[in-house]
């Protein structure tokens, strides 16, 4: 970690995700490092929250390590969310129930400022990330189901381009690419470093 990357207020993030994403707007996924290598045939469309709290020295990012028995990331780092159920009318209260009843964060600490770009996982869904700011104090109380540990971030790392890191593994017998962004024994990997990689894109690269 470097430290190399300014701190960004709350009203600069405010500013810059409140614009609405344009029709067309890019489809992120395991493709953009790995050309050939296509979503499934059908995905599920899903949604995920991306926790920005307004700590007195600075952002951070909330983030949650799922348990080890889980059927789908079992164990790995990722933003509270899940697949939309029937009765949510957008991602965004895919992302503030998911929220709920993951972290047990209650979504009156919330407040949505906007969206990053779709992202398609090889495992079949379809993500939306929706961008909130968290205001302290909030308790949070884990479904021990779900969540093995919930933990923070200064968003300044994940600002920093320095941090940010390309890896590679053997997966079903070819060399996959994904994003990856250590922090101390956290290992951030895959759909959730890519969606920190557009989220870093959003808020650096505009004026």
């Amino acid at each position: 970690m470097t430290g190399a990357a300014p701190a960004l207020s709350p009203e600069q993030v405010i500013e810059r995700l409140r614009r609405p994403v344009p029709e067309g707007a890019p489809t992120r996924g395991d493709h953009d490092l790995n050309p050939g290598m296509e979503p499934a045939a059908t995905l599920t469309p899903a949604a995920v929250l991306v926790p920005l709290v307004t700590r007195p020295d600075g952002l951070t990012a909330m983030f949650t390590q799922r348990t080890d028995h889980l059927l789908h990331h079992a164990g790995q780092i990722s933003f509270p969310g899940g697949h939309m159920d029937p009765g949510d009318d957008t991602p965004e209260e895919t992302a503030l129930r998911e929220t709920e009843e993951e972290v047990g964060l209650d979504r009156r600490h919330v407040e949505i400022v906007g969206r990053l770009d779709r992202h398609v996982t090889r495992t079949g869904f379809s993500i939306t990330p929706v961008v909130a700011l968290v205001t302290p104090p909030f308790e949070t109380n884990p479904d021990p189901e779900e969540v093995e540990e919930v933990f923070e971030v200064p968003l300044s790392f994940f600002l920093d381009p320095a941090n940010h890191q390309r890896h590679s593994r053997e997966f079903e017998g070819r060399t996959r690419e994904f994003h990856a962004m250590p922090f101390g024994d956290y290992y951030i990997w895959g759909a959730t470093a890519s969606v920190l990689i557009n989220l870093y894109e959003v808020l650096r690269n505009q004026p």
